[in-house]
C-alpha cells in the first residue's frame, strides 16, 4: 500500500521505493539497462527480474498536467467526421521482463510522430494516451489539441512497436496516420526524464489560432527523393546567382547551428512562435519565390507553410515530408550536414561525421550541447571538454558571473533568464542577404 493507505502504485528495486511509474522507469533505464528487456513469455515469470508491483494502478483519469512537445499530406480540405475514441489498451500478458543479456536491452528506440485530425474530445484522448504510455512503460512528451496529436516517446523496441500498432488501430487516426509517419532513432525510455501528456490549443506552439491558420492550407509535400532533387537543382542554380528558390529552415537557431542543409536560410530565432513575425518582417524576401521548407519531423512546416501561403507573396511553397528525420534515412550523406537536434536528453542524433559548429569559448569544432551551468538559465551551450575542465560551463561570461550570485540566494528562488546571449539577439531578425549569398553561405 502507498503511504497513509492511499491508492496507487509502488515499485521496489535496489532497496528503493518508487511511487511514480516514471520514477521506476528512469531508475531501470539508468541502472539496469543491461538486464532489462521485453520478451514473449507468461506473466508469472515477471517477478524474477526483481521488480514487484504491490498494487494495480488506479483507473485512468484525464490528465490536466501541461506538456512541452513533433501528416498531413493529402489533408487539404479534409473534413471527415471525427469517430469515437477507443480507450482500449493492448494485451501485454504475453510479455515478461527479461534479464539474460541476449541483446534485447540494446534495441530501445525513440519515436517521433504527429497526426492532424479533428479531435472532439481532447481530454479523453489525453487520458487514453497517458494510460497507453504507462501501460507500455514509455516515457516522453505527447501534446494533444482539437487539431490532432504530436508526440515523441521512448522505450524498448517491443514496446514502441506495440505502441505504433495500437495507434494505427485507433479509429480516430484511421486512414490518416500510417506506418511511415513514425520516425524512429536509437534510444529508449532513459532519453526522457518522465512522461508528460497534456491538452493544448496547438499541437505545435506557433502562437496562431488554428482556426485562423489551418494545417489544411499547408504547402505541397515533397518526398525525400523529390526534395533531394530540388535541393540539388537549387544549389546548382544558386551558385551562378540564377535561382528563384529559397531553402528555408523552420527550426530554431540552436538547432540549425549544429546541422542544416547546404545553402539554407536559417532564421536566428529562439522559438517557433517567433516564426510568423519573422515572415512578416521579411516578407519582401519571399516575394515571387519558390520556397522549399524543412524542419525536424515535418510538423512545424505544416503550420509554417500554411502561414507563409496565407501571405500570398510566394510563387509556390513546398515542404519536406517527414522532415530531416526521413531525409536522413534515405540520404545519410546527402545535402544535410552536421547533427540533427532532437528535443530529449540526447540533444542530437547523427547520420554523418560532419561537425559544423564550434566551442563557444575556444572555437574548436564541437557540436555536443550541455545545459548552461547557471541555475537561472536554461540555454544550451557548446563548450568542449578542455574548456569545461577550465570551468567554462555557462552559455556566456555574464551568465558565468551570475551563477556565483545565484548560489548565495535563498534556496528555491528562480530568476528569469536574462544574459548576454538573449540581450544581443533580436527577437525577430531582419534579413539582408542576396540570393548568391544564400546559395553559398551555409555549407
Amino acid at each position: 500500500r502507498c503511504p497513509a493507505g492511499g491508492e496507487g502504485v509502488r515499485w521496489r528495486c535496489c532497496r528503493q521505493a518508487f511511487e511514480e511509474l516514471s520514477g521506476i522507469h528512469r531508475h531501470v533505464a539508468l541502472q539496469h539497462a543491461g538486464d532489462i528487456g521485453l520478451l514473449a513469455a507468461p506473466t508469472d515469470a515477471a517477478p524474477q527480474a526483481g521488480l514487484t508491483a504491490e498494487q494495480a494502478p488506479p483507473e485512468v483519469s484525464p490528465s490536466s498536467g501541461p506538456a512541452p512537445a513533433g501528416r498531413a499530406d493529402g489533408l487539404h480540405g479534409h473534413s471527415r467526421s471525427s469517430p469515437e475514441i477507443s480507450c482500449t489498451l493492448p494485451d501485454t500478458s504475453h510479455l515478461m521482463v527479461w534479464r539474460s543479456g541476449t541483446g534485447w536491452d540494446k534495441v530501445g528506440e525513440v519515436l517521433l510522430y504527429y497526426c492532424y485530425c479533428e479531435v472532439k474530445d481532447p481530454e479523453k484522448l489525453c487520458a487514453w494516451q497517458k494510460a497507453l504510455c504507462q501501460h507500455l512503460h514509455l516515457t516522453g512528451k505527447v501534446r494533444i489539441a482539437s487539431e490532432g496529436i504530436n508526440g515523441t516517446v521512448g522505450g524498448s523496441k517491443v514496446a514502441t512497436n506495440l505502441y505504433i500498432e495500437v495507434m494505427l488501430s485507433q479509429p480516430l487516426f484511421k486512414d490518416i496516420l500510417c506506418q511511415e509517419d513514425f520516425k524512429s532513432s536509437a534510444g529508449g525510455a532513459h532519453c526522457f526524464p518522465d512522461l508528460r501528456v497534456g491538452v493544448f490549443k496547438e499541437i505545435v506552439p506557433m502562437g496562431i489560432d488554428p482556426n485562423i491558420v489551418s494545417y489544411k492550407e499547408t504547402g505541397i509535400h515533397l518526398s525525400p527523393q523529390e526534395f533531394h532533387r530540388e535541393v540539388e537543382q537549387y544549389l546548382s542554380q544558386a551558385s551562378q546567382g540564377q535561382s528563384d528558390t529559397i531553402l528555408l529552415d523552420c527550426r530554431n537557431f540552436y538547432e540549425s547551428k549544429i546541422g542544416h542543409f547546404q545553402g539554407c536560410l536559417a532564421p536566428d530565432i529562439r522559438k517557433f512562435s517567433y516564426f510568423p513575425s519573422y515572415i512578416d518582417e521579411n516578407l519582401e524576401l519571399f516575394k515571387d519565390k519558390r520556397v522549399l521548407m524543412y524542419c525536424t519531423g515535418g510538423i512545424r512546416c505544416e503550420r509554417g507553410s500554411a502561414y507563409l501561403r496565407s501571405k500570398a507573396v510566394c510563387r509556390e511553397v513546398y515542404q519536406l515530408k517527414g522532415g530531416i528525420h526521413k531525409y536522413l534515412e534515405e540520404f545519410p550523406d546527402g545535402f544535410y550536414r552536421g547533427k540533427l537536434f532532437v528535443f530529449d536528453d540526447r540533444y542530437a542524433i547523427c547520420s554523418n561525421e560532419d561537425i559544423i559548429s564550434a566551442c563557444r569559448y575556444c572555437g574548436t569544432l564541437w557540436d555536443q550541447y550541455k545545459l548552461c551551468s547557471s541555475q537561472h538559465c536554461q540555454q544550451l551551450v557548446l563548450t568542449c571538454p578542455s574548456c569545461r575542465n577550465k570551468g567554462l560551463t555557462a552559455c556566456c561570461h555574464v551568465c558565468q558571473e551570475k551563477a556565483l550570485k545565484v548560489t548565495s540566494r535563498a534556496s528555491g528562488q528562480t530568476l528569469k533568464e536574462e544574459c548576454e546571449c538573449t540581450r544581443r539577439r533580436p527577437r525577430v531578425p531582419i534579413e539582408h542577404v542576396s540570393q548568391k549569398t544564400l546559395g553559398a553561405g551555409k555549407d
